[in-house]
């Protein structure tokens, strides 16, 4: 396939633009219309419904049911049905409801009532056991903490992300640049070879001269297919990333929305080091992550600490008899108050349980020390990195000045006759290959960069920053 034909290829990947594709479209799309990062986002939605599944453990409910006696010396029926409310507040419920007796019941039955039965009205609290903290209550304050425990996650996410998607843009990017170099060096020895073939035909120059140009034609025809082979696929990667704003479909930059150049790069200032680590430790999610673990782990070592003491639970009870037709040996109105006393004598399981969790929040603490070393140590490695990145950029543009010189003074020669065509061939690939390591350079700078902000989460959302 010809090199016009391969462009023809490239171009028709995506429409003409007008303005050229910078970075902040690409991240854009990121935010908006990523599928992993939206997946990620679903974390809070799920987090949320976990908080409310939690919360069913204090819905009301309904409690019904009956007793009949099909044989004996007693005959009678009960039936009851209730309303429990349990109580967020230390651990009791209340309830209340109806209860109707029929038939002959012994007049010690407690379920025996009047003609119109009776309504009921009670609580029931712990006072020691289940009382500042219980299972439902610990589940419902943990799925809370899981609600918060998604920022971080997503957070992480979104940093991975943008870091992913800022270095395939400029890998694009000097695909595309390299791509024009190639080019240009096809063009130079393209046009030459006119000038050689008018220079053969006048005997001023040898017939095998035009042919070692004519190689050089095709050698630099097929770097040229390489390039171009090179951009397409970065453009391929970097569609992922950049998508359409109404259907979210992988857009394929064509050449024409190449920037002319790289932006700016200034060396960063190696005194903000201390202040960007902080800064890191504050934005970075992986500390928030393990502080909110160490919370949920708390609320388990209170459980804990709560299965170990008795249950003392109190209850208190009122019958109120409705209609008149009330038998003689029935008050009015009851009031029962119940005390009950509980305690398993070994405790196995909430000590192993204390045991588990205490040791359990010991890594935790140590993991949360580790991550502030982790921290600190990516974003010095990658400050490290982004200053030598700088200063390798800064001698490939030298390096460039200086084979440019070399070629136009060799060209000069040429000119003349006083050095040969293979002589410049050698000056002009060596000019290519300083322009090139410029272009990778650069590439490498703002790699570097990416990495860095990462490093120091310069680019988190507030949204999802909470302190």
């Amino acid at each position: 396939m010809s090199c016009c034909v391969l462009a023809g290829v490239i171009v028709s990947f995506a429409p003409a633009a007008e303005k050229p594709l910078l970075l902040a479209e690409v991240l854009a799309s990121v935010q908006n219309r990523y599928p992993p990062y939206l997946a990620a986002l679903i974390e809070q939605d799920i987090a949320n419904g976990r908080a409310r599944q939690a919360l069913g453990s204090f819905d009301l409910n309904l409690n019904a049911g009956g007793a009949f006696t099909p044989s004996g010396y007693y005959d009678g029926q009960t039936g009851y049905a209730t309303l429990e409310q349990p109580l967020s507040m230390w651990g009791g419920s209340v309830y209340g409801g109806y209860r109707l007796s029929s038939g002959f019941l012994p007049n010690y039955n407690k379920d025996r009532t009047g003609i119109d039965g009776e309504a009921l009205l009670g609580f029931r609290v712990p006072l020691l056991r289940d009382g500042k903290i219980d299972k439902r209550r610990a589940e419902l304050w943990k799925a809370q903490i899981d609600q918060d425990l998604a920022d971080p996650i997503i957070l992480r996410q979104f940093l991975d992300f943008t870091r992913a998607a800022t270095i395939t843009y400029y890998t694009w990017l000097s695909a595309g640049q390299r791509l024009r170099l190639a080019e240009e060096l096809l063009r130079i020895a393209k046009d030459r070879d006119a000038a050689i073939a008018e220079q053969v035909r006048k005997g001023a120059s040898a017939a095998i001269v035009q042919v070692d140009n004519e190689r050089l034609v095709v050698s630099r025809e097929i770097s040229v297919v390489q390039a171009i082979r090179r951009f397409q696929a970065a453009s391929i990667e970097l569609s992922l990333f950049h998508r359409t704003g109404d259907t979210a479909e992988p857009v394929i930059s064509s050449r024409e929305r190449l920037p002319s150049s790289f932006p700016p790069h200034p060396r960063p200032d190696e005194n903000q080091i201390v202040a960007d680590i902080a800064k890191a430790t504050i934005l970075r999610p992986e500390i928030r992550r393990i502080e909110l673990t160490i919370d949920k782990s708390q609320i388990d070592r209170r459980l804990a600490k709560n299965n170990l003491m008795p249950n003392i639970d109190i209850g208190v009870q009122a019958a109120q008899a409705l209609g008149s037709n009330t038998p003689s040996d029935i008050e009015n109105t009851e009031i029962e108050a119940k005390i009950e006393f509980k305690m398993p004598l070994q405790r196995r399981e909430a000590q192993g349980r204390l045991q588990a969790v205490d040791a359990q929040i010991e890594r935790l603490m140590n993991d949360k020390k580790f991550a502030r070393d982790r921290i600190a140590a990516d974003v010095r490695d990658s400050f490290s990195a982004l200053i030598a990145a700088h200063d390798a950029l800064k001698q490939t543009r030298r390096n460039v000045e200086l084979a440019r010189q070399l070629q136009a003074a060799e060209n000069e020669r040429l000119k003349q006759g006083a050095t040969d065509l293979l002589a410049l061939q050698i000056r002009e690939q060596a000019s290519f290959d300083a322009q090139v390591f410029e272009v990778e350079a650069q590439a490498d700078y703002f790699r570097a960069l990416a990495n860095y902000r990462a490093a120091i989460a310069a680019d988190a959302p507030v949204s999802l920053i909470k302190k």
